[in-house]
């Protein structure tokens, strides 16, 4: 991707004739997107993974502007891909609007919850690695980011040291059958450390490596497809229900806040919009009268 987006580069300040300020904003605009999408081949793109990264951004608590800012670079530069036969349909142009970043990943059930987790049921070295991993996103409303990061010593008997944004810590209670997914996941790939020290790495690659937040995209993906989730789910998702569930079952907003490293209760109060669609859901089901 890094080669188009040099020729989408040339092309704004040659034939657009935008100013070398306007062409680097574009430019850092793409760098946060290739980041985000990894080794993902541009011509595999879909529309759902531009919406992912756009909430990614305002999850990380990006400004509105700036994630508006991205949309719009996103389109001009599919746009520009299209024009160069690059591609074969532009993706970016479904995208609407600059309230985009108010777009929230779909919601789990706890059944599907319940699904995601039981595919992860078998003595594979694999299978109880993804088990331990899917079973700290759900229950402790982790960035895929943060749970490639977690280090050997973070987890605790009943709480994780997290390592979230800016390098800021926090500390995050996580329920006990999560910590004994990752306790069995330890015992099962004991070998696999060297030596474990603070910086040792607490989920490894099949050669012993730190995974990346791409590796545990892939793992979502993975199990949701073998539990037949038609939903399109990626590490966000597990996030977003893990709150929504918290905050359907009475738990303060403010706690969720804390949980979830949201430097602002703005981002965490988007919440209470899904909970009160679940609500208006549930009472048009069961209510005699409507």
């Amino acid at each position: 991707m890094d080669e188009w987006i040099e020729e989408f580069s040339l092309f704004l300040l040659t034939e657009r004739g935008l100013s070398p300020l306007t062409e680097k904003s574009y430019r850092q605009d793409l760098k946060l997107f290739t980041s985000y999408m990894k080794d993902r081949l541009i011509e595999n793109i879909e529309l759902k993974d531009l919406v992912d990264f756009l909430c990614h951004l305002k999850d990380q608590e990006y400004a509105s502007s700036s994630v508006c800012h991205t949309l719009m670079t996103l389109k001009v530069f599919f746009r520009f891909l299209i024009q160069e036969e690059k591609i074969a349909k532009d993706v970016a142009a479904l995208l609407s609007a600059p309230r985009i970043w108010q777009l929230i990943p779909e919601v789990l059930t706890l059944q599907e919850v319940e699904d995601l987790l039981s595919s992860t049921n078998s003595s594979e070295l694999i299978a109880i690695r993804d088990r331990a991993i899917l079973y700290t996103l759900y229950a402790s409303g982790l960035r895929a980011s943060e749970v490639s990061m977690l280090n050997f010593y973070d987890v605790e008997e009943d709480r994780i040291l997290v390592k979230g944004k800016g390098s800021k810590e926090r500390i995050v209670p996580i329920a006990k059958i999560a910590t004994e997914a990752i306790s069995a996941y330890v015992h099962a790939w004991e070998g696999k450390w060297q030596k474990c020290e603070r910086s040792s790495p607490l989920f490894l690659s099949k050669k012993g490596e730190r995974i990346d937040r791409g590796d545990v995209w892939r793992i979502v993906k993975k199990y949701a497809k073998m539990a037949n989730i038609t939903k399109n789910i990626s590490p966000h998702t597990l996030r977003h229900s893990f709150a929504t569930h918290l905050l359907e079952s009475g738990a303060d907003l403010r706690i969720i806040q804390e949980m979830l490293g949201h430097k602002n209760i703005s981002t965490t109060d988007r919440y209470t919009h899904i909970s009160e669609k679940h609500l208006r859901n549930s009472f048009e089901k069961f209510h005699p009268r409507v």
